[in-house]
């Protein structure tokens, strides 16, 4: 990319959701943690550098700083929080403990006129320390209740510092500052489009794997499907999908997933039929890291088996997108501490023999969704249910027996059905994610009279614009109570539904 902002991330909660938010402005940007070496974050060619948050105290001992590199690049800087502190610190100001924490809501009011703090009234603060001496240069821009300097701005240089949250929802009109700092003060264009993607991800898949064969390992999930669909625009037929029949698929997934490719894509599909092989290396294990390594070892060596035969292909396609990275704490990226092994990231083993090909490594699930669209693909494949890739198992809490895998694919579709006909899911509908989840839990009920000890379920059901932050679905409850009655009623074994209403943070979207 030629044009795009740097975000360096100083531990910060959010500081995903300003690449977000700065990505909605049509801007390319990239997360680094704070300490990158120069030339990686200097490798995207930034116009402007935004500084995140974080839980220091610039005064700690190794509290993170603004590497001299980027204040003599003299791009322009937007501090948020942290970042604004660092850059003061940085700078020659000085910044104190705050006699007055402020958490949560409050009310800025502009000093200077004409800016774009003109659109901001209620913020999101969420800090301990403030601004008490600006640097050389700067000048107040807005003022909280707590705090003189709420914003602060050196026009000259081009340097700002806010003291709240912009990239949060909690900040009405915050993401419009985040957009006039990247396209009217750094002068970025705004062309981070499906196109432009799509165009810098075939340059990319034909530069990385040249005119040799490469295997995609499909599941039926969005990721994996516009994955597959952008190689096989860059390669064409040099591509062979591989759709794993695990046993630990939803409820008729090879039927749907074969014409996809076959019919929709036109791409070559080899289906191999593995429940047996799954469901036995999961015999016994109820850890949840160790049931995403064991599928995730078993996704590669059946490739590896498959190869064999298609010419023994050097690359392997896979649908990883930006949360997973996230998650699993990938290299080069935020220092977050490792939330769970994704198969896509953190659940493959050392020894594999393929080169891994990731076109969608770097996007947000919505961004995915555009893509797919732009391709051409099923309107139905775009807008499905995102499935992760060690499909059921991380649903199936506790041992994953065939049994309890079918009772649990049986609860799902009958929750999916009735949310589609109520108009829950899909394009445009209020509900982003939803899934059953069956608990290794058993309680008492009462059916026909007869006491019964059966295993419980859950509802998962959330909304969210890129996954990595979700609430939970407000769904009515009349048809809360369908989809309970119609499980209990219709699938063996389970006696009790329950509905989480769990936020992310602090839950994550799957319970494993």
């Amino acid at each position: 990319m030629t044009q795009s902002i740097a975000i360096l991330d100083f531990g910060s909660q959010y500081a995903q959701i300003i690449a977000r938010r700065v990505r909605e402005a049509q801007v390319y940007c990239e997360l680094f943690p704070w300490d990158a070496p120069q030339e990686k974050i200097l490798s995207i060619k930034p116009k402007g550098f935004i500084l995140s948050g974080g839980p220091r105290s610039v005064y700690e001992e190794n509290a993170p700083y603004i590497q001299k590199f980027i204040l003599e690049s003299e791009l322009p800087i937007l501090g948020i929080c942290y970042g604004m502190q660092a850059l003061t610190h940085a700078l020659g100001g000085r910044v104190d403990p705050s006699a007055q924490r402020e958490y949560g809501h409050a009310e800025i009011t502009p000093i200077v006129p004409g800016t774009m703090l003109d659109v901001l009234s209620k913020v999101w603060m969420s800090h301990g320390d403030k601004v008490t001496q600006l640097p050389e240069g700067f000048i107040a821009l807005a003022k909280s209740g707590n705090s003189p300097y709420a914003a602060m701005g050196d026009m000259k240089r081009k340097y700002f510092g806010v003291q709240f949250h912009p990239e949060v929802h909690h900040t009405p009109n915050g993401s419009e500052l985040l957009k006039h700092f990247a396209i009217d003060i750094c002068g970025v264009t705004p062309d981070w489009t499906p196109a432009s993607i799509i165009e810098e991800s075939i340059k990319r898949i034909r530069a990385q794997v040249g005119s040799q064969r490469v295997l995609a390992a499909v599941s039926g999930g969005v990721d994996s499907s516009v994955a597959a669909a952008l190689v096989h625009k860059a390669i064409g037929d040099q591509l062979v999908c591989v759709f794993v029949d695990t046993g630990l698929l939803r409820a008729n997934e090879g039927a749907q997933v074969a014409d996809a490719f076959r019919n929709g894509l036109g791409a070559e599909l080899i289906t191999v039929e593995a429940s047996a092989e799954f469901l036995g290396a999961l015999k016994g294990q109820t850890d949840p890291e160790k049931k995403r390594k064991i599928v995730g070892e078993k996704f590669i060596r059946i490739f590896e088996r498959e190869a064999k035969n298609v010419g023994q292909p050097k690359f392997l396609v896979q649908g990883t997108i930006y949360p997973d990275v996230v998650e699993s704490s990938g290299p080069d990226r935020s220092k977050a501490e490792k939330i769970k092994s994704h198969h896509n990231v953190g659940g493959l083993p050392e020894d594999m023999q393929f080169e891994l090909v990731e076109p969608l490594r770097y996007l947000f699930k919505d961004e995915v969704r555009l893509v797919g669209e732009a391709l051409g693909l099923n309107q139905g494949l775009v807008w499905r249910q995102p499935f992760p890739g060690p499909g059921l198992t991380v649903r199936c809490l506790g041992e994953c027996t065939p049994e309890r895998v079918s009772r649990l694919r049986a609860a799902d579709a009958i929750l999916l059905e009735e949310l589609s006909k109520a108009g829950f899911l899909g394009k445009g509908a209020q509900t982003s994610q939803a899934f059953m989840v069956l608990l290794p839990v058993r309680s008492v009920g009462v059916m026909g009279d007869m006491r019964t000890y059966q295993e419980a379920a859950a509802i998962r059901a959330v909304t969210t614009d890129d996954f990595m932050t979700a609430d939970w679905a407000r769904l009515p409850f009349e048809l809360l109570a369908k989809v309970s009655s119609r499980i209990v009623n219709e699938v063996e074994g389970i006696n009790r539904v329950v509905y989480d209403i769990t936020s992310k943070p602090p839950a994550t979207i799957e319970w494993e």
